[in-house]
């Protein structure tokens, strides 16, 4: 029998940064900026502040695939905000960013720019701009907004749930990592039993749903993000797989996933985007 803890919350919590953790010297249970810091600007109507976390491969897969589609004025520059370094304190990131996460989308082909934060609101700002990977036909269209705000109100549970305790917490915590990992193994089995049947989430056509879910789901099952492939058994649900493998394969999603990603074979880093020249 696992001993619980005799821990007692107390009557107001009170903020400590002595909370440990990997992350923990830069959480903290206020908003705002913490220093003036003004963002850089490209040539682009389009600037993109982000780190290649799976919430910021969301947006650089699609940029890519609509810019695989020869929709010129998708072009955009890509500016790296390191989160380990507290980039996204900075008062000009905040400005775009009042929740200070990653991805944030600046759009000064507007009069005025138009800001864009959270990923899922930037995937369907960008479909609906340039009409692509968006079904039109209602049912359909509402078919993939809710396979879009279901990995929206999922992941959390896989990232900040799941992941957290398993892979960043000082403390392992049974009790946690077995309800965070009982709660990610229902979304892949959610994903898997509707891929059965389908090619894409939402049937044959391809959409951000796929991408945003692809993010999260498909580092999951084919990347093995917080070293839990076998601790969750991934390689199990084989009709993910499968699909993660053919979203993969895209050579716009080979490009997405190199931009704002300062870490890992050098080859495959592109820490700044600005043209297709930056992925040569």
């Amino acid at each position: 029998m696992t001993k619980r803890s005799s821990y007692a919350p107390p009557k107001v919590w009170e903020w400590t940064s002595e909370n440990g953790g990997k992350f923990a010297n830069i959480n903290r249970p206020v908003a705002g900026a913490m220093r003036e810091k003004e963002l850089p600007v490209g040539e682009h109507a389009l600037q993109l502040y982000s780190l290649a976390t799976p919430n910021g491969v969301k947006v650089t897969v699609l940029l890519e695939e609509l810019i695989e589609l020869g929709i010129s004025d998708a072009e955009y520059d890509a500016y790296l905000i390191n989160i380990g370094e507290g980039d996204q304190f900075g008062s000009g990131f905040v400005a775009i960013n009042p929740n200070s996460k990653i991805p944030a989308l600046l759009d000064r082909g507007t009069s005025p720019p138009t800001r864009i934060f959270e990923s899922g609101a930037i995937l369907l700002y960008l479909a609906e701009k340039f009409d692509a990977f968006l079904p039109k036909e209602p049912a359909a269209r509402a078919e993939c907004m809710s396979w879009l705000f279901w990995q929206m109100g999922s992941a959390p549970y896989l990232g900040g749930g799941f992941g957290h305790f398993y892979a960043y917490a000082p403390d392992k915590i049974e009790y946690c990592i077995d309800r965070y990992a009982m709660e990610t193994k229902r979304q892949l089995d959610v994903l898997d039993q509707n891929l059965s049947t389908r090619q894409f989430l939402c049937g044959d056509e391809y959409t951000i749903a796929d991408m945003a879910n692809y993010a999260w789901y498909g580092a999951l099952v084919l990347h093995n993000i917080y070293d839990a492939a076998e601790f969750l058994d991934v390689a199990s649900y084989t009709n993910v797989v499968r699909w993660a493998t053919e979203i993969e394969a895209r050579p716009a999603v080979q490009r997405g996933r190199r931009v704002n990603k300062p870490w890992g074979p050098e080859e495959l880093q592109v820490v700044e985007r600005h043209s297709a020249s930056d992925f040569d």
